[in-house]
C-alpha cells in the first residue's frame, strides 16, 4: 500500500498583497469555473484541486533538502523497524506532510539570508529564500513518500535478506542485500518516465490517492472565505480525537479491532466461530471500530472512488462467501482437513508443513527428502485467491485494451485523444519537460548494476543475468495497463503471481532465485506506478518536472539504504527474531509478512508450480484461470456496447473484481467489511447527498485519521510497548474466536481443536 495548478502559498516568496491573495482566488475559481474550460473533466478533481500557479516561489532549497532527506530517513527506520513485529505498523508520508510545516516555518524565520556564493563559480544561493511555501512543502513529502516505500512501509527486496536469513537460516552478506533493494527500487523509474504522457498528462488518468495530500496541502496553506469550520480547524481537531481514540484499539481494548459476534454467541462451535471469525473466518457480523484495522492493506476507503469499492466487495462476496463455502462444504481438495482460511502450508493430515526438512546444503529442493514428506496442501480458499490471481492478469490486459487501446493508439501518434489538454497540463507547459535521455540513461545503468549483482552474489542469490532482463521486460510490459488501472480507480492488480509462476517452471528448486525474479519484476513494475503517482501529485501542485525527479530518485537511494541498515541491525541482534517456536513467549517480533513471503518462496521456488500447479501437482484445474480472466471483460464490453446509456455497465472492471482477494491473507474479512461499509457511506452517500461537506472535508478527514493513529500508535510503543507494558483482559483478546482455525474433517487431530 498504495494527486491542477498549484496553490499558490499565501506566505510565499514575495509577501506583497497580490501574492498573498492567491490562495483566495483560487478558491473562489475553483467554485465558479463551470462556463469556461478551466476544469477537470474528472469531477472529483475539479471539486479539489486549485487551478493557479505561483512559478516565482522557490523549490530548490536547503530547507527542502534538509527536511525531505530527514523525513526519508525517519519514515525508513520506523517503517522497516515496525514491519518485523506481530501487528506491523505503517507510518504513512501523511505524517511527515504534517510536522514538516512547522519545522519549515521555523527554519524560515532562523537561517540567516545572506547569500552564499559557490566556489570557482559566479553563482550563490541562499540558506532562506524567503517564507516556507507549498512547492518546497511538496518536494519534502515526496522525500517522505520514498521513506514511506509508496505504501508498503519497507522496501520489498528486504524480505529477500530476511527470509534468507530467518527462515531458510542461510547467509547472505549485507552489500549483496543493499544491492538488490537499492536496483529493484530503482529500475522501474526509466520505463516509467517514458510513460509519462500516456500516465501523467491526461485528465483522465487522475490518481485519487493524490488528491489527499492535494487537499491537505491547501488545508495548511490556504486561507478560506467559505463560511463554517475551517479545514484546518476540522483537520486538527478529527486528528486529536483519532489520537485519542487510538489509544482504546491500539492499548486498552485491542478488540475493538475486530468485533466478532458470531464468536461470542457460539464459543463452543467450530461452524460458528468460521462463519464469525473476522480474522481466520468468513467474518458474518464481524467490524472493526479501528482506523487501522478499516485502512490496513487497502488503504483509506475515503480515498478511493466509490466504482471501484464496488468491484472490490464484489469480488470479495463472490470469493469469500460464494466460492468458499462451496468448496469447502463439499469437501473440494480435502478442503475440511485444513482450516476454511489460511496462507499457511500442510501435509497432507493437516499438520503445518516442515519446510526446513527439504531443503539442502545448496540451498535447493531435496527431492529424496519432499518424496518422504510428501506433496505441499493448502487451504481451498488459498488455492483459490492463486487461481483469481492468474485470472487477474489476463483480464488486466483484456480490460486495457478494450477500454483504453484507442486512447492508448492516439496518445502515441501525438493525438492527445483528440482533446485539448486539460488546464493543469498547459499551466505546467511553462516548466521544462524531463529529457527521454534521462530514463533512458536511469534504465541502463540501474539494469547495469542489477546485472552485476544477481552475477557477482550468484551463489547467494541465485539469479542468472538473463533472469533480470526477462523480468523487466515483464514489469514494462505490464506498467501501462496496471498503471491506467491504478490511476483511475485507485487499485493496483499485482505481478507477483505470474513472476514467481514463470520462474518457478523456468528454475524450479530455487527460492531465492524465484523471489528474486519476483522483486525485479514486481516491484520495479510498483515502483515505476507509484513513480508515476508522485508525478501527478506534482502536475497537481505544479512543481517543475526536473525537480521531481532528482527528488525521487535521491530519496529512494537514501530510503533504500536506511531499510537495508535498520533491517540488518534487527536480523543480527534480535535472537530467533521470526521464529514462532522459538522466540520468548508474547514476542513482538514475529515478523507476520515475512511469513507469507517465505511461504510462496516454498510453494513457487522451492516446490515450483509443476509440482502444485502443474501437472505434477493436485491444483492443476487452476490454470483455467489464466483462460476465465482474458474472456471475462468481454461480456461486459459487449453489453456497454449495446446498452450505452447503461453507463453503471461500463464501470464494471473485471481486473479489480477478481482481484479483490488479492490482499487476503494477511488481510482478513473484517478489514474489507469494514473498508467497504466506510467506503461506502462516505464515497457514495455522502459524495451524493452531501456534495460541498464531501469537498471541503472528505480527504482532509482521512489525512487526519491517518496522522492521528500514527502519532498515537508511536507514542504507545515508546511510552509503553518497548518496556512492555500491557493490559491483560477479556477485551484485549483479538477477535476470541480461536476454534476458528480448526479442521472440520473426521479423524484429523490438531492440537486445541475438538475431534469430529
Amino acid at each position: 500500500m498504495p494527486p491542477a495548478a498549484a496553490a499558490a502559498d499565501g506566505h510565499g516568496v514575495d509577501a506583497a498583497a497580490p501574492a498573498a491573495a492567491a490562495p483566495a482566488r483560487a478558491f473562489e475559481q475553483q467554485q465558479n469555473v463551470g462556463e469556461n474550460d478551466e476544469i477537470s473533466p474528472v469531477e472529483q478533481v475539479a471539486l479539489t484541486v486549485p487551478t493557479i500557479d505561483d512559478p516565482t516561489l522557490p523549490v530548490w532549497t536547503f530547507r527542502m533538502w534538509l527536511l525531505g532527506v530527514f523525513s526519508c530517513v525517519l519514515l525508513s527506520f520506523l517503517n522497516t523497524f515496525f514491519a518485523y513485529r506481530t501487528e506491523p505498523f505503517i507510518i504513512s508520508a501523511l505524517t511527515a506532510q504534517i510536522v514538516s510545516l512547522p519545522l519549515g516555518n521555523f527554519l524560515a524565520a532562523t537561517l540567516p539570508s545572506k547569500r552564499i556564493r559557490v566556489p570557482f563559480t559566479k553563482s550563490s544561493f541562499s540558506l532562506n529564500p524567503g517564507p516556507f511555501n507549498v512547492k518546497e512543502h511538496v518536494l519534502i513529502t515526496i522525500f517522505a513518500n520514498t521513506g514511506y516505500a509508496f505504501g508498503g512501509g519497507t522496501s520489498y527486496a528486504v524480505g529477500i535478506v530476511t527470509i534468507i536469513k530467518a527462515f531458510y537460516r542461510r547467509k547472505i552478506g549485507f552489500f549483496a542485500g543493499l544491492l538488490i533493494v537499492i536496483t529493484t527500487q530503482v529500475t522501474g523509474y526509466g520505463w516509467a518516465g517514458l510513460m509519462y504522457k500516456y500516465l501523467v498528462l491526461p485528465a483522465q488518468m487522475w490518481w485519487p490517492a493524490s488528491l489527499v495530500q492535494v487537499s491537505l496541502f491547501r488545508t495548511l496553506h490556504e486561507k478560506e472565505k467559505e463560511r463554517g469550520l475551517k479545514r484546518n480547524q476540522f483537520f486538527l481537531i478529527a486528528m486529536m480525537v483519532g489520537f485519542a481514540y487510538y489509544l482504546l484499539p491500539g492499548y486498552m481494548f485491542m478488540m475493538l479491532t475486530s468485533m466478532s459476534w458470531l464468536c461470542w454467541a457460539m464459543p463452543n462451535s467450530v461452524l460458528g466461530q468460521q462463519l464469525g471469525s473476522g480474522l481466520h473466518g468468513l467474518g458474518l457480523g464481524s467490524f472493526s471500530f479501528d482506523w487501522s484495522g478499516i485502512a490496513a492493506y487497502l488503504l483509506s476507503p475515503l480515498v478511493t472512488p466509490w466504482h471501484a469499492i464496488a468491484n472490490v466487495m464484489a469480488g470479495f462476496v463472490l470469493v469469500v462467501y460464494i466460492v468458499t463455502p462451496l468448496t469447502y462444504w463439499t469437501n473440494i481438495y480435502n478442503a475440511k482437513t485444513f482450516p476454511i482460511f489460511s496462507s499457511n502450508l500442510f501435509t497432507s493430515d493437516g499438520q503445518e508443513y516442515d519446510v526446513e526438512s527439504i531443503v539442502n546444503e545448496k540451498f535447493f529442493l531435496d527431492e529424496a527428502a519432499y518424496a518422504r514428506a510428501g506433496p505441499i496442501h493448502m487451504s481451498t480458499f488459498f488455492a483459490f485467491t492463486y487461481g483469481l490471481g492468474f485470472a487477474t492478469v489476463t483480464a488486466t490486459l483484456t480490460h486495457v485494451a478494450l477500454y483504453h487501446g484507442k486512447e492508448i493508439w492516439r496518445q502515441s501518434t501525438r493525438a492527445w485523444s483528440g482533446e485539448r489538454p486539460d488546464v493543469h497540463t498547459r499551466l505546467m507547459e511553462r516548466y521544462a519537460r524531463l529529457p527521454n535521455w534521462w530514463f533512458l540513461v536511469l534504465m541502463a545503468v540501474s539494469l547495469a548494476l542489477s546485472i552485476f549483482t544477481v552475477e557477482y552474489f550468484s551463489y547467494q542469490l541465485q539469479l542468472p543475468w538473463w533472469g533480470v532482463i526477462f523480468a523487466c521486460a515483464v514489469a514494462a510490459a505490464f506498467t501501462l495497463p496496471i498503471g491506467i488501472i491504478t490511476a483511475t480507480t485507485n487499485i493496483t492488480p499485482g505481478l507477483n503471481i505470474v513472476t514467481e509462476y514463470m520462474m518457478g517452471y523456468i528454475l524450479p528448486g530455487k527460492p531465492i532465485a524465484n523471489v528474486c525474479f519476483k522483486t525485479y519484476g514486481y516491484i520495479s513494475m510498483l515502483q515505476a506506478i507509484y513513480f508515476a503517482q508522485d508525478f501527478k501529485l506534482g502536475h497537481y501542485m505544479k512543481v517543475p518536472p526536473r525537480s521531481m525527479f532528482a527528488v525521487q530518485v535521491v530519496g529512494t537511494i537514501v530510503a533504500g539504504t536506511t531499510n537495508m541498515v535498520v533491517a540488518w541491525w534487527l536480523l543480527t541482534s534480535i535472537e530467533n527474531i521470526c521464529d514462532v517456536r522459538n522466540l520468548p513467549a508474547n514476542s513482538p517480533w514475529t515478523c507476520p509478512a515475512d511469513r507469507v513471503f517465505y511461504d510462496a518462496s516454498v510453494i513457487w521456488g522451492l516446490v515450483g508450480p509443476k509440482r502444485i500447479f502443474g501437472t505434477l501437482g493436485q491444483y492443476n484445474a487452476m490454470n483455467w484461470f489464466w483462460l476465465f480472466g482474458f474472456v471475462a471483460p468481454v461480456p461486459f464490453f459487449v453489453l456497454h456496447k449495446i446498452f450505452p446509456e447503461q453507463s453503471w455497465i461500463r464501470l464494471i472492471n473485471m481486473p479489480i473484481l477478481l482481484g479483490a482477494s488479492a490482499y487476503m491473507p494477511p488481510a482478513s474479512s473484517v478489514n474489507y467489511i469494514s473498508w467497504g461499509t466506510v467506503g461506502f457511506i462516505f464515497n457514495f452517500y455522502v459524495f451524493r447527498n452531501h456534495k460541498r461537506w464531501w469537498r471541503r472535508y472528505n480527504y482532509v478527514l482521512s489525512a487526519a485519521l491517518d496522522a492521528g493513529l500514527a502519532f498515537m500508535g508511536v507514542a504507545l510503543y515508546l511510552f509503553l510497548q518497548v518496556e512492555d507494558k500491557s493490559m491483560t483482559w477479556w477485551g484485549n483478546n483479538l477477535d476470541n474466536c480461536p476454534l476458528a482455525t480448526c479442521p472440520t474433517q473426521p479423524g484429523v487431530i490438531v492440537d486445541g481443536c475438538p475431534a469430529f
